[in-house]
């Protein structure tokens, strides 16, 4: 297909206002206007934006960067796409103070010398923080070709999963490229050179971080190759908050090492100090010690911020809390290095919607607690027969703290499961009249237990997969801990040199010795938990209830246990594997219409929107269903957005379930006063939120 030419892209400037029409409101966020520029013949974001009142109460710089775009890109970006455009253009086109010296390791970046000769400069990046629904994808395929035009035809893509090249492709090809440029690495085998000529090179961040490997030089290393040390075009880092901790830092039991993510991230930037780098997330630094990744903003070693090194910068903002991050955010907005617009939900109502427990709930709720009462107490027995501690207290602080912490991973992921399983009716009633009155539904879960499927499904002959009848539930999590993680190994007491008792492994023959007393007590709690009423999980009861002919399901895993219809009558569970490409065909038939509802992970739906947008066949109200976890807070409150859309072709209401369990209660109330401040006119058909 033949490439548009690129054309300098014309608009004006004028004296920036701080709000509409320079005047802010008293609410928490202000409805989002272009402020330092007109750009003519644009046309608004088709759905109205806002802004928070901080960011809003400052104006960004007039730019004087004009970017080389497609004669008709007003018709594929909006006024406020385009904005973006411009502003990366203009921050890339200047460098950050100071001259560098990088090692060849790519880890090591120390001032250069005043004499120093050919010592490389940093190029100034640039941060997009808008919210889900802005078309962040689309913004970095326009930064990207922006740059097309003017000879540079490498660029370097990089994201949180494999899945999301096709959102890549979609916004590359909706500017008029060809789809196949953008082309995954993992087409070129670690250690073998990287023959595209010209392209985006796709990958993601687990692939990024891959190191050395014998012969075989590292990711980074591959793609640097590729590029050339010299190279000047766009590096998008998407979901740039994978890269999160890239400094590492302090953490509640100590000194927190540096995430291999982010450390891979440093890297590329350290060996590519010309290149035009882009960072793209809606959660970008949920702490100041996640701002690590984004070197290239120049927040320290610089003349914008009085911060010599990171470790400054991050003690500084760490002191001043939340309100130090909103001053960082809105004097980013002021230099032009960052833009942070959500979709504002005008025309979206919102409903909380209670699920009372039942007396049979609330008795194998408390049976679980009974049960976990009892699995501490006989950890400490076992721990005590095993020799990690004694009467005079902890023989092997180490052993004890693992077995400590095995237990109380196991309890919060259980708990969490179960109370998640437990409000699954509420919305399946839900789901099941709006059916009937028209409506579609989207709902999110926070974990598929996929992990634990595998491993049941590993233990199972294959020949038995077309009649499953393992137990597949949140308990098998605690049955998994006590099998794999409960502490039997024996230790025995020593002294060390300095007359310390302490206590060491027991090994025979290269063997671990293990601790009678541990182990009886191990398999007297297996047998008391194997004699509790299994809940199952809340994916397989929507997908089993609902069946897989009216359940789009877009998750990260590649098979799942169905329902299916016996030919001697009755039901049976069935094994089904998932196509690579599942998730993009369960999309399309749920923005079809060939199915009614639709269920999305974190892992299947980063990055995806299943609001019935004008182009979509199906026009049915979006029913948005999500029990609230307080431990996935932030990723729960972007998941509205995923399918309330006010220019939609049909409005939403994003339902939060809710229970009993108070953390729920202040999860669910809190994020309902934030889907209420993102609108002022947003409409709640609750009665009363949950108490606080």
């Amino acid at each position: 297909m033949a490439e548009p030419e690129g054309l300098p892209l014309s608009y004006e400037t004028q004296d920036g206002l701080a709000g509409e029409g320079g005047r802010l409101s008293d609410g928490i966020y202000e409805e989002y206007g272009l402020q330092a520029i007109r750009i003519a013949g644009s046309q608004a974001h088709p759905t109205k934006l806002v802004q928070s009142a901080a960011i809003a109460s400052v104006a960004p710089p007039r730019p004087s960067y004009r970017p080389h775009l497609p004669v008709n890109i007003h018709e594929l970006l909006s006024d406020a796409q385009l904005e973006t455009v411009i502003y990366a253009g203009e921050a890339h086109s200047d460098h950050l103070a100071g001259s560098w010296t990088v090692d060849a390791t790519f880890d090591v970046v120390t001032a250069a010398r005043e004499d120093a000769t050919n010592a490389p400069r940093f190029r100034r990046g640039f941060m997009i923080g808008d919210g889900t629904g802005v078309g962040k994808g689309r913004q970095s395929a326009a930064i990207i070709l922006d740059n097309w035009p003017q000879g540079r035809r490498k660029a370097v893509w990089i994201s949180k999963s494999d899945k999301l090249i096709e959102d890549a492709q979609r916004d590359w090809s909706a500017l008029g490229m060809e789809r196949l440029l953008v082309t995954p690495l993992s087409r070129f085998p670690q250690g073998r050179p990287i023959t595209l000529p010209e392209g985006v090179l796709f990958t993601t961040y687990a692939t990024l971080r891959s190191d050395d490997r014998g012969e075989k030089v590292s990711r980074v290393r591959q793609i640097v190759e590729w590029l050339g040390s010299d190279f000047d075009g766009v590096l998008i880092f998407d979901e740039a908050h994978a890269m999160q901790n890239a400094g590492g830092g302090k953490g509640e039991r100590g000194d927190v090492a540096a995430s291999q993510q982010g450390r891979a991230g440093l890297r590329l930037q350290h060996a590519l100090t010309n290149a035009r780098v882009v960072y793209v997330s809606a959660t970008g630094a949920t702490t100041v010690h996640n701002l690590a990744y984004a070197q290239r903003l120049g927040l320290w070693g610089g003349e914008d911020f009085p911060f010599s090194t990171r470790a400054e910068f991050v003690e500084a903002i760490e002191a001043g809390g939340v309100a130090a991050m909103e001053v960082l955010a809105r004097d980013l907005r002021a230099l032009g290095l960052y833009t942070a617009r959500s979709l504002s939900f005008d025309g979206v109502e919102y409903e909380l919607v209670e699920h009372a427990l039942t007396l049979e709930q609330t008795r194998i709720y408390d049976a679980y607690a009974g049960a976990f009462a009892i699995i501490h107490n006989h950890l400490d027995a076992a721990m005590e027969a095993a020799n990690i501690t004694g009467a005079t207290g902890t023989l092997n602080r180490q052993a004890k703290s693992a077995a400590r912490s095995a237990f109380e991973s196991a309890k919060q992921r259980f708990f969490g499961h179960l109370l998640t399983s437990m409000k699954t009716p509420t919305p399946i009633r839900s789901i099941a009249s709006d059916m009937e009155a028209g409506h579609a539904a989207v709902i999110q879960i926070v974990s598929t237990g996929e992990a634990l499927m595998e491993r049941r499904l590993a233990d199972l002959p294959t020949e038995e997969w077309n009649d499953v009848r393992v137990d597949i539930t949140p308990r098998e999590y605690v049955l998994d801990y006590l099998a794999h993680s409960f502490p039997v190994q024996l230790y025995e007491p020593f002294t060390d040199s300095e007359g310390n008792l302490s206590s060491r492994p027991v090994y025979r023959d290269g063997q671990p010795v293990e601790s009678l007393e541990a182990v009886a007590r191990r398999d007297e709690l297996i047998a008391q938990l194997a004699s509790l009423p299994p809940v199952p999980g809340a994916l397989d009861q929507i997908v089993q209830h609902f069946g897989t002919e009216l359940v789009a399901e877009v998750t990260g895993r590649s098979r799942r246990i169905v329902r299916k219809r016996a030919s001697s009558g009755g039901d049976r569970l069935v094994v089904e594997n998932r196509a690579a490409a599942a998730n993009l065909a369960e999309t399309q038939a749920f923005m079809d219409d060939s199915k009614g509802i639709l269920i999305f992970s974190d892992a299947g739906g980063t990055g995806r929107s299943y609001h019935a947008e004008l182009s979509a066949r199906t026009s049915r109200r979006r029913n948005a269903f999500s029990p609230p976890s307080p431990a996935a807070s932030t990723r729960w409150a972007l998941s509205p957005a995923a399918s309330a859309r006010p220019a939609a072709r049909a409005c939403s209401v994003p339902r939060t379930i809710w229970k009993a369990p108070m953390p729920a209660m202040r999860c669910a109330s809190s994020i309902s006063c934030w889907c209420a401040a993102r609108s002022k006119a947003a409409h709640s058909r609750a009665s009363s939120p949950p108490p606080a």
